[in-house]
């Protein structure tokens, strides 16, 4: 046991410690400019930077439309000093095409000056350099040489990003770099400006979301996750990071609250790995609890990385384990799938007996993500999605646990496209043969056009199949522009369950944004309009607003939603075409038969952050036999089993009012990763018009102490 720790104790602290020692900056000497020629060598980085900065300042001539507009915000320059000493515009991300062009004219401006040198020969080098606009917001002091002579002194700071080495010198340096592998700094603009997605927690995207909505006219924020390439330009990480850095001295300071722990980057390749936990201790008071203590003990792996400048991955593998409040406990086991297991853990997977009755439950995520254009991302991997700007969506949410996917973004002009092709499970003991779950298909499309720079608008539409007489995954649907309900047609009336659905955003001002989803599992104009209450209206609508910095208190951000699903929306006649997935909607994680009111508070200082949520709901659960009389609150149940054609009302079947509010104040560790410490005090008030062994009364308070790395969503709002 001594062995394996000391072992364990040197591949994590010591190794990479040791692998860290060789970097370029041994070699290399900086570009330097005429300004900078008495300057020692040590600070010809920060003279360059200093010197370039001042020179953007004092010629970048900011456009009479940026000033008229009021923009506030910031473009992110990559240029390259090239082994003449020439400066050279590579790319430039801005939100105005007036500033990029700007930006150019300044570069042509420059002079060439002394280039750099690797190993005492000429070699270019890369760089990153963000602007503020205005101007006046990049902050200018003063430095001096050793002479005394005075340069600019700038931030933010430009990074270098790449040097590339005379052919000679990299063959030379081979062994000295371990076969060109540099443990060298991490420079987070690798990760920050990738393909990679932005980890969904609604807690970390909470961060940027009102700068997305704010600067990005031209952003789409409905589909979800996030790019880190789409959000940098509207939301600086890099210096977001810099800002919340530590800046401790220590090998042991610097893991632990700012970066990451491995990090190997090399001549167009580079990847973290890290460690992950979520660890959590609480105590519960409900009356029916078998256990007074909760925990949930998760240990993980992740990592993340690039090859290239299109090619970038992502994998984390939890093993957990697990006993939660009782109430969570109960609708994990009314979860439970066909072969023994004894619960499905919602949102994450199917769950194995641990030791004294509780869940063992692992998991595992993960996905390639290829760019081969400014137009294009395709990503195949295992995880989840989620359509919308609410806390809730009612079209595709991480409600369930991981699934399959192929996801296209096609993003130009004022329009993004997403394609996703899944595969999905029914885990139902009677669907289930020969020990094998059933397998279904699942395509969707969903269309995002920005009309303003105000106004957003969306088409989503999703058809589910089954794996029905060896028919396996339907090439029909690999079309990305067709209908789906034409092809459902085609197919035979039930070989397949389209669902369609529209989402709309509008910016009243940067303070403060709506956003709304309808969704339409089958409509039946004649019905819905001679107010009959069919069973046939099977409609869903939210109604959302937003209210950033709120009565002027700076990253305090206020939410209020409206969702309400009629009965029976996501069912389906042939069960096994619902809208599900692992025994769990792939939308509202209430199922259908709802109605439910949302407020959310969230606020975060530094590292600090705080956020609050109450909900209010009514639902209709079922009670009796389902395969007798069906009233459309799970979605797991046949139409078919109505109780009768029309007169189908909200909450029909067994009533139930819920009160759920929590509060969450923690403090973020390691921005890099998404470490946190927290507290989290969860009420919870369930009263069931009829009590029976399924659905009865509870009133809980659940408190939870923790220690996570915050890489997904917990829902404890059932």
């Amino acid at each position: 046991m001594m062995r394996t720790s000391l072992f364990l104790l040197f591949a994590y602290f010591i190794a990479p410690t040791l692998m860290s020692q060789v970097t370029l900056s041994d070699y290399e000497k900086y570009p330097v400019f005429p300004e900078c020629k008495t300057t020692p060598i040590a600070q010809l980085p920060e003279c360059f930077n200093q010197t370039l900065i001042s020179f953007v300042v004092n010629n970048l001539e900011v456009p009479e439309k940026v000033t008229e507009e009021q923009y506030d915000g910031q473009m992110v320059v990559l240029f390259e000093v090239t082994k003449k000493g020439a400066f050279k515009l590579l790319h430039t991300e801005a939100v105005y095409q007036e500033l990029k062009d700007a930006m150019q004219t300044v570069f042509d401006a420059l002079p060439k000056i002394e280039h750099a040198t690797y190993n005492s020969e000429p070699a270019y080098m890369q760089f990153t350099m963000p602007v503020k606009i205005p101007l006046d917001r990049n902050v200018i002091g003063t430095y001096k040489n050793e002479d005394e002579s005075a340069f600019a002194k700038a931030e933010p700071p430009i990074l270098k990003t790449d040097t590339t080495l005379p052919a000679a010198t990299k063959l030379n340096a081979l062994d000295e770099e371990y076969d060109a592998i540099k443990n060298q700094e991490f420079n987070r603009q690798n990760k920050y400006a990738s393909q990679l997605n932005i980890p969904f927690s609604h807690q970390v995207y909470s961060r940027f979301d009102a700068q997305l909505n704010r600067v990005g006219t031209n952003s789409h924020t409905g589909s979800k996750p996030f790019l880190y390439e789409t959000v940098n330009p509207y939301y600086n990480f890099e210096e977001k990071a810099n800002a919340l850095s530590k800046n401790r001295k220590s090998w042991l300071g610097r893991k632990f609250f700012d970066e990451h722990m491995l990090r190997v980057q090399g001549d167009g390749y580079w990847f973290t790995l890290d460690p992950a936990a979520d660890l959590q201790l609480g105590y519960e008071t409900d009356e029916n609890k078998v256990n007074d203590y909760t925990y949930n003990n998760t240990r993980a792996v992740f990592v993340q990385g690039g090859l290239g400048k299109k090619l970038n991955f992502f994998a984390a593998v939890y093993e957990s384990q697990g006993r939660f409040a009782q109430y969570y406990n109960d609708f994990a086991i009314s979860l439970r799938p066909d072969g023994g297991n004894p619960a499905i853990i919602p949102g994450r997977g199917i769950a194995k007996e641990g030791r004294n009755g509780d869940f063992d439950y692992p998991a595992a995520e993960g996905y390639v993500s290829y760019t081969p254009s400014s137009f294009f991302n395709i990503q195949l991997g295992h995880g989840k999605q989620f359509v919308g700007d609410g806390y809730r969506s009612l079209l595709l949410s991480d409600n369930s646990s991981y699934f399959p996917f192929i996801k296209l973004n096609t993003s130009f002009w004022k329009i993004k496209y997403t394609n996703t092709w899944t595969s999905l499970r029914d885990v139902r003991p009677e669907v289930v043969e020969d020990g094998s779950f059933r397998a279904k298909y699942m395509a969707n499309h969903y269309l995002s056009y920005n009309v303003s720079k105000r106004l957003n608008i969306g088409l989503f539409e999703s058809v589910i199949w089954e794996n029905d007489n060896g028919r396996g995954f339907d090439f029909n649907y690999l079309n990305p522009v067709i209908f789906y309900r034409a092809i459902e047609f085609s197919t035979g009336s039930r070989g397949g369950n389209a669902l369609i659905g529209l989402t709309g955003k509008y910016k009243f001002s940067n303070s403060v944004n709506a956003y709304g989803q309808i969704v339409i599992d089958e409509f039946s104009g004649a019905d819905v309009f001679s107010g009959n209450q069919s069973y046939k209206n099977k409609q869903g609508f939210q109604v959302g607003v937003k209210y950033y910095d709120a009565f002027g208190v700076p990253n305090l951000t206020l939410q209020a939603e409206y969702n309400q699903v009629r009965p029976y929306v996501y069912s389906n006649n042939e069960i096994q075409l619902n809208y599900g997935h692992n025994n769990q909607s792939l939308a509202h994680q209430w199922g259908a038969n709802f109605k439910e009111a949302i407020a959310i508070a969230r606020y975060e200082n530094e590292r600090w952050y705080g956020s609050a949520k109450i909900i209010l709901g009514t639902r209709g659960f079922e009670i009796g036999d389902i395969d007798e009389t069906y009233f459309g609150g799970s979605i797991y149940g046949n139409d078919e089993n109505r109780p009768s054609d029309e007169g189908i009302e909200f909450f029909q079947g067994n009533r139930v009012d819920s009160f759920y509010a929590d509060l969450e104040l923690g403090y973020l560790l390691n921005p890099a990763t998404n470490l946190k410490v927290y507290v989290n005090p969860i009420f919870r008030d369930f009263k069931a018009e009829t009590q029976t062994a399924m659905t009865f009364d509870t009133n809980t308070v659940w408190v939870n102490f923790g220690f996570r790395t915050d890489l997904f969503n917990w829902y404890y709002d059932y």
